[in-house]
């Protein structure tokens, strides 16, 4: 269920529903019944976001985790051919996302929950490995993570106090 979103920043955000949970809370006078919905946002140009909603209805939890993604929109780096720049685990709880580099061909190798985030941040060929937990909530937030944490190689250059070209060899 992709839908097409614009936000403060002018960005043309695609949205995807990753997963729909009914809470049910038991009470005096019977059951509560909620839904809760992690979506997932992005530009498919390097930014993307993750958000949870949760209401009484199913449409009002998208749209609240929508915005919440919309919130959290973060940048994340990419190579030339559309790879990530180097190897990295990502960790969230007890799940953790094994994100490699790949060449050019690839595509996409990533297990559900992860391959909307890696597809709506634009990434064309990488692979992934989901290690530890199962849990989509986590899973995704462990991917959205080691995606925060990518370094480009300028950033590296910058901080080791070397030319990009010392860095490569």
């Amino acid at each position: 269920m992709k839908r097409t979103i614009i936000d403060a920043d002018n960005l043309e955000l695609e949205d995807d529903v990753v997963t729909i949970k009914r809470v049910t809370k038991v009470v005096k006078g019977g059951r509560n019944m909620r839904f809760t919905a992690l979506v997932v946002v992005g530009d498919k140009n390097g930014h993307v976001g993750v958000g949870l909603g949760k209401a009484t209805e199913i449409p009002e939890a998208i749209r609240k985790g929508k915005e919440a993604a919309t919130k959290n929109l973060v940048e994340v780096p990419r190579d030339d051919n559309g790879s990530v720049p180097h190897d990295f685990t990502g960790n969230f709880g007890s799940a953790s996302v094994l994100i490699k580099r790949a060449p050019e061909g690839t595509g996409i190798i990533a297990g559900g929950p992860v391959r909307s985030v890696l597809e709506l941040a634009g990434y064309k060929n990488i692979r992934t490995k989901s290690l530890g937990s199962n849990n989509k909530q986590n899973v995704v937030l462990a991917a959205l993570e080691g995606l925060k944490n990518l370094k480009t190689p300028e950033e590296v250059a910058k901080a080791r106090g070397i030319s990009v070209e010392e860095l490569l060899g």
